[in-house]
């Protein structure tokens, strides 16, 4: 919440003139202030805070606020109590840059960080900008609200809801419990099937929100409503992680219209794919195009289910049919979601194909093997290639034709 800043008029400057000096003094700069006392003294307010966050003490909580904030008092007392069932391992604030200070008032840029406990591996970092006032060698709080281009948190629309699962924590904020304890459900076969398509190293545990409807979730995402209207759901997480730039949690956001239109299969074919992109993040990066990700994350998803192509592409199958078969793989921007659903249902249904058909001619373990090269490439160029090259014995040309051959035979 946006929280004003009282203003005062500024004294103004006396200057006594003695008529008997006869010398005359030098006027002294005003002393600039020491940004790195004040980022310590913010940190101490902020590690007080955050140590009620863990204690559950909305007193200490509060205790960093302006005492005649009285508004943002009663929000924050609010997002606290939101959060009383969410089973928190960490709770950190780490002040970014240097404060814009002007006297006893500071603008500062903070990262905040959290982990579920026994689910979140790395913290999920969100940025937030706080206006501060001093007082003595106090700094309260006098605003607190998203930094820009930084998106909602749950706890901010409302009392979250928890529930567990073998696999699986779902937080859900206006949604019936028995329709989260599902999505639990669904999850915790999702994870073992996942697993099975992907033999490394994951925490096969999945966190997933479920906000109350598409307009938050899409100010969970920080992107438009019409976005994601016809999408289930949605991984968030950042890609190839190293040791150098620590790996960020992921979060599985469910639409909860769409995702509700779906029956058990089209349910349980959803929350597979994107637990898929949990379990491989860590290997996937930049060089990765996003025809394998998603066709990867649809391969493992369909793998075990019994039906034919045809029924699961319907739209490329369509296509074929009528003699229009790609001419190649589909490109990144192919994916956007705010384009032609049509063409987005092709693009997904082709790097469906793609992967299937490694899985069919080399081999699972080849198929995953590929995957990994192609992540592990320090850049985009020639990452593909490589890896073609290296695992399937093959060129991105010849698997086109390939390819392209074998979506008229599966789907002609």
């Amino acid at each position: 919440m946006r929280g004003g800043r009282p203003r005062f008029p500024r004294r103004a400057a006396v200057i006594v003139l003695a008529a008997l000096l006869t010398t005359a003094s030098a006027c002294a700069a005003p002393a600039e202030a020491d940004t790195s006392l004040t980022v310590r003294e913010i940190d101490a307010t902020l590690e007080r805070r955050a140590a009620a966050v863990l204690a559950r003490d909305p007193a200490g909580y509060l205790d960093a606020l302006a005492p005649d904030a009285r508004k943002l008092r009663a929000a924050q007392r609010t997002e606290l109590a939101n959060l009383a069932d969410v089973p928190l391992e960490s709770w950190t604030y780490e002040v970014k840059g240097e404060p814009e200070q002007d006297g006893d008032w500071a603008t500062a840029e903070v990262e905040l960080s959290y982990r579920i406990d026994g689910y979140d591996t790395a913290p999920v970092a969100t940025r937030r900008t706080l206006e501060l006032m001093r007082d003595g060698e106090r700094w309260h709080i006098t605003a607190d609200r998203p930094a820009k281009g930084a998106s909602d948190q749950l706890w901010t629309q409302g009392a979250v809801a928890v529930v567990r699962g073998a696999h699986s924590i779902v937080l859900g904020v206006g949604r019936p419990q028995e329709e989260l304890r599902r999505v639990a459900d669904t999850v915790d076969l999702a994870v073992p099937a996942v697993s099975d398509a992907w033999p490394g190293e994951w925490a096969r545990r999945v966190v997933v929100l479920v906000p109350d409807s598409v307009r938050s979730m899409a100010d969970l995402l920080g992107s438009p409503e019409t976005s994601y209207r016809g999408i289930a759901a949605v991984t968030t997480g950042e890609a190839g992680a190293t040791g150098e730039r620590p790996a960020i949690a992921d979060r599985v956001i469910v639409n909860p219209q769409a995702y509700a239109t779906l029956g058990s299969f089209g349910q349980r074919v959803v929350l597979t794919h994107e637990t898929t992109h949990v379990a491989t993040r860590t290997s996937t990066s930049t060089a990765t195009p996003v025809w394998l990700s998603e066709g990867f994350a649809d391969w493992a998803a369909y793998r075990a289910e019994d039906r034919d192509p045809d029924l699961i592409a319907p739209d490329l199958a369509g296509a074929v049919r009528g003699g229009d078969v790609p001419d190649g793989l589909p490109v990144d921007k192919d994916f956007g979601f705010d384009g032609d659903p049509d063409k987005l249902a092709r693009a997904y249904e082709s790097a469906w194909m793609a992967c299937e058909l490694i899985a069919s001619r080399w081999g699972q373990e080849k198929l995953t093997a590929f995957y990994a090269a192609v992540g592990a490439h320090p850049e985009r160029d020639g990452a593909v290639e490589q890896a073609m090259d290296a695992v399937l014995g093959t060129t991105p040309e010849e698997f086109t034709a390939d390819w392209r051959a074998y979506l008229s035979a599966r789907l002609g």
